[in-house]
């Protein structure tokens, strides 16, 4: 598939014109084999290609490119040279990565910068997550100790989750406004797993799923691996055009559709209610599964809470049936805590309970206990969760405003992060100088639908102590102001979440 979605066809060949309308513009203008090898190198790192296709022929795709022979072959060679492709008489070139190159998304989860545990990991500014408020784990493990023998004594096999875990997200869903019973609830490894489970169940290749752009890295990764078709609503720094969004739902009819509707991932924008009703509508009549991520939802900085999404559904306040809305505890406490859920029929949630069984069997117990008395007194600490974040937020406004004063962006009213108007597109190539010097940063590319989108942009969270982000933004400024070339970057992506 071209236009910067996956390719993953069934027969694994990506064609010519495929691979060409996916090469950025300077690469098309001047293919130079250099240039030319970085741009599919890129491609196969982003997962815009994916591993184990085979590439057009040398004559096919100089002919698309406007090139030589001598041009393709030359970047077919620097590619196999650098373990990116192979090849076998007979059988042609195929991607894959080079010995010891973690795949996109792996290296940083072993800890600290690129999956370091040295003294100095650098700044992350990649991660748009905090630690764990001090003491609240080590409180929660000694408030659930005394069940441990008990559960000890039990196999300790729950696919569906924890039954008072359940129960309590039921409970906080209703309190919203959102009236749900705890069969309407699994519990998952996070929101991630959540998502996974639902594409599992719910789509199959070559299905078409629309999802914003920009939207969240980690899902349009999901979506390739599970060899999807994307199409795209467009977000910006001040919300959603609903007209477009309905037109293409309805052009489109496309099997799911995947939303941030509170405090989008990047932008931060917050959905009006009006546009939530449309949502609900237009989906409803296209017959789209509608999936709502709320992951972000009780960030809410400058405003009041948002309802549920759900909420404003049909049934007297039972919620749509077409929606699916996942969420965790990752934004709120820690990411090192794999607690999530979906929220769904109770149907529903029995169909993704078997399609997790086949995957995990289920969740850990330990972590579904310690979750339990966070969930329960979330509403107790999450205001100095937020009042922290405020506090960075500022911290992160006047470093931009000291460093980078011709940068802009637009105030969330809640969410973990800006999203960053460089002026120029030299997001990716500033990333990876800003790497060199310690710093690790999402840059735009990474939260868009198609190729070559949002070089412009950087999401920026502040999520760090203040002394932090400012050194970091320093870095950052420094880099930028050194010049950056205005082609993208393509060191390998760093892990964003």
């Amino acid at each position: 598939m071209a236009n910067g979605r996956v390719v993953h066809t069934a027969d694994r060949t990506i064609g010519s014109r495929q691979l060409a309308a996916m090469l950025p513009a300077e690469v098309l203008a001047r293919p130079g084999y250099r240039a030319l090898a970085d741009a599919v190198r890129t491609l196969i790192l982003d997962g815009r290609v994916a591993l184990h296709v085979r590439l057009p022929a040398e004559r096919e795709l100089a002919e698309a490119v406007g090139a030589s022979r001598a041009t393709v072959t030359s970047a077919y060679d620097l590619l196999r040279e650098s373990g990116y492709v192979r090849s076998r008489r007979g059988s042609g070139t195929w991607t894959e990565l080079p010995d010891g190159h973690d795949p996109v998304g792996a290296h940083a989860l072993i800890g600290g910068i690129g999956g370091r545990a040295d003294d100095d990991p650098g700044i992350d500014l990649a991660i748009a997550a905090m630690g764990a408020p001090e003491g609240s784990l080590a409180d929660a493990l000694a408030r659930i100790a005394h069940r441990l023998p008990l559960l000890t004594r039990t196999p300790g096999y729950h696919p569906f989750g924890l039954p008072d875990l359940r129960a309590a997200v039921a409970e906080r869903f209703t309190r919203r406004g959102l009236p749900t019973r705890p069969e309407q609830i699994l519990v998952t490894a996070g929101a991630q797993q959540a998502f996974a489970l639902v594409v599992s169940l719910l789509c199959g290749p070559g299905d078409r799923v629309v999802t914003e752009s920009p939207t969240y890295a980690n899902v349009l990764d999901a979506l390739r691996h599970a060899r999807l078709r994307t199409g795209s609503i467009a977000v910006s720094d001040t919300g959603w055009d609903m007209d477009i969004a309905e037109s293409t739902l309805r052009q489109t009819v496309p099997r799911m559709a995947y939303v941030i509707p509170d405090f989008h991932n990047p932008t931060g924008a917050l959905m009006p209610e009006e546009q939530r009703l449309r949502l609900l509508a237009v989906t409803r009549a296209t017959g789209t599964w509608l999936v709502v991520d709320e992951t972000i939802a009780d960030i809410a900085l400058d405003v009041p809470r948002p309802a549920p999404l759900a909420s404003l559904g049909p049934r007297a306040g039972t919620g749509a049936d077409h929606v699916l809305t996942i969420g965790s505890l990752s934004k709120t406490h820690w990411g090192g805590l794999r607690v999530g859920w979906v929220r769904a029929s109770s149907k529903l949630i029995t169909e993704l309970a078997g399609v997790r069984v086949a995957a995990d069997m289920c969740g850990s117990v330990l972590d579904q206990l310690v979750a339990l008395p966070l969930l329960e007194d979330l509403d107790r600490s999450l205001p100095a969760r937020l009042e922290q974040l405020r506090g960075q937020r500022a911290a992160l406004v006047a470093s931009l405003q000291r460093h980078t004063p011709e940068w802009s962006w637009q105030l969330p009213p809640g969410g973990l992060s800006l999203w960053v108007d460089l002026g120029e597109p030299v997001s990716s190539a500033l990333a990876e100088r800003a790497a060199a010097a310690g710093v690790h940063i999402g840059r735009g590319a990474r939260f868009g639908v198609d190729p070559g989108t949002f070089e412009h942009r950087l999401r920026i969270p502040y999520t760090l102590p203040a002394d932090r982000i400012d050194e970091g933004v320093r870095l950052l400024a420094q880099a930028f102001h050194d010049g950056v070339p205005l082609a993208p970057g393509v060191d390998r992506p760093y892990w964003v979440a």
